[in-house]
């Protein structure tokens, strides 16, 4: 029987563990770290329960549904309070709801008489055809105007990859606003036009997207996985080198040697800058240079950036809050002069998240906008948070409820020029047979997209074989 190893325990490797193993496929899961789940991490105390990192999963492919299903959690799957739909940005130094109909966009306050007209205008805006890759800034800027990335591209881009919409790339980190131009000639007659070929495809847009998680927080996910692993998971154990063998890979780790048929590496782009890959082990030591060259192709992912981000969770009586904190949240651009990159109203999306009479809030702060903030102790991490809450959503007094994470190394950055580090992926694969890759250094930085990596990978894997 053909075996497989998987280095990561995040969901992508958690995900595509589970499918191998309903198929039969013996696996072994390697987990550097304590725990399952990467950034999802869940705790319940004195009433509160606090996400650190995503607090809901979009559910963009029909994927995703089936894995709930698959791992016997469709009881336990919440979907967000219907009465919570409502976004809000800042402008003004206030939370602004966002329009959810044409008619409310041009009516809102969020924007200017000038950029609602450049909105107007955007269906007839020129194509670029002449195969420049553009920042996501550039594109809207070219497409509408500046106001429209200062006061609500850059928001976004803050609460999906705590990004500079300056850096990021527009085909690798937004393709579908990418394929909206190429196809149809307009994001706006994308979204009308495309609507077809989503349907057929059963993929949906992340804006429109239905919101969910469990009983006691996204944690269940990967704890259910990890739990239908068993023994083939492996925590506290680092894998430090692969070698490529007459019949697959060697395993190494602090722990000794295993030998596999294929290897998936699910970890981070900045640890795989670190693992010693010798996939050409005939290849003569007396070639010097080359050789060592060609055991250690994957250094050039050390460049890819991963700022800090720490999630500030707070507890607060109700009566402390003057904002209604009805709706998922609101996220602020730079030009608003905060701290926090946005907050997510946490209680008001599922029940339980919070004590009878009290809110939660989950605040994000670092990211490429602010990361020396994103390292700042605990305390400092709570003022700062604070300060900003206090401002916006008219909080007095102080929490009943904080808790603080972390995240040194938070979200890759797609950045413009990221093709070259998805090529070299595909390069490795080329030349050293049956080791794979996949998870959000490469698919999609969302715990969605994350998921269906791992759904796709386990289903190559097992087409090699």
């Amino acid at each position: 029987m053909k075996s497989v190893a998987i280095i990561g325990a995040g969901i992508t490797g958690l995900t595509a563990a589970f499918y191998l193993k309903r198929q039969g496929v013996p696996v072994t899961v390697y987990e550097a770290g304590r725990r399952v789940g990467g950034v999802i991490q869940t705790i319940r105390k004195d009433g509160f329960l606090a996400e650190f990192g995503p607090n809901t999963i979009l559910e963009t492919s029909p994927k995703i549904a089936q894995l709930v299903r698959d791992a016997g959690l469709e009881s336990r799957k919440l979907a967000t309070d219907p009465k919570a739909e409502a976004r809000f940005v800042v402008r003004y130094g206030r939370p602004i709801e966002m329009p959810g109909k044409p008619l409310g966009f041009i009516t809102t306050p969020l924007f200017t008489a000038k950029a609602k007209l450049a909105v107007l205008r955007e269906p007839f805006i020129k194509s670029r055809r002449d195969g420049v890759e553009e920042s996501i800034g550039q594109f809207v800027v070219r497409r509408f105007n500046q106001e429209f990335l200062d006061h609500a591209i850059d928001a976004l881009v803050a609460g999906i990859y705590a990004g500079d919409p300056n850096k990021l790339s527009l085909p690798h980190a937004f393709p579908k606003l990418k394929a909206l131009e190429d196809n149809y000639g307009s994001m706006i007659k994308g979204q009308i036009f495309g609507a077809r070929d989503r349907k057929k495809s059963g993929e949906v847009a992340k804006d429109r997207a239905a919101k969910f998680s469990f009983d006691e927080g996204l944690q269940v996910l990967p704890d259910t996985l990890a739990a239908q692993l068993a023994d083939s998971l492996k925590l506290n154990t680092p894998v430090t080198k692969l070698t490529q063998t007459a019949k697959g890979w060697r395993v190494t780790t602090a722990h000794g040697e295993a030998e596999f048929d294929a290897v998936i590496y699910c970890g981070t782009a900045y640890k795989l800058a670190e693992l010693q890959i010798d996939g050409r082990a005939a290849l003569p030591r007396s070639q010097g240079e080359e050789a060592a060259q060609q055991r250690r192709p994957t250094t050039t992912f050390s460049e890819i950036s991963y700022p800090p981000v720490s999630a500030v969770v707070l507890g607060f009586r109700r009566e402390d809050v003057a904002h209604s904190c009805q709706g998922f949240g609101m996220l602020i651009p730079k030009i608003e002069g905060f701290k926090i990159l946005g907050s997510i109203f946490s209680s008001a999306l599922f029940p339980n998240r919070a004590p009878a009479g009290h809110v939660t809030l989950t605040s994000y702060i670092g990211g490429a906008r602010y990361p020396e903030l994103g390292l700042l102790p605990p305390e400092m991490l709570v003022e700062a948070t604070l300060a900003d809450l206090r401002r916006l959503l008219g909080v007095k007094g102080q929490p009943v409820f904080t808790h603080t994470k972390t995240w040194s190394h938070a979200i890759p950055q797609y950045n413009v020029g990221y093709g070259k580090y998805r090529e070299l992926l595909k390069d490795i694969e080329a030349k050293a047979p049956h080791l794979f890759f996949a998870g959000h250094y490469r698919d999609g930085v969302s715990l969605g997209d994350s998921i269906v990596s791992g759904v796709n990978i386990a289903e190559r894997v097992k087409k090699t074989f």
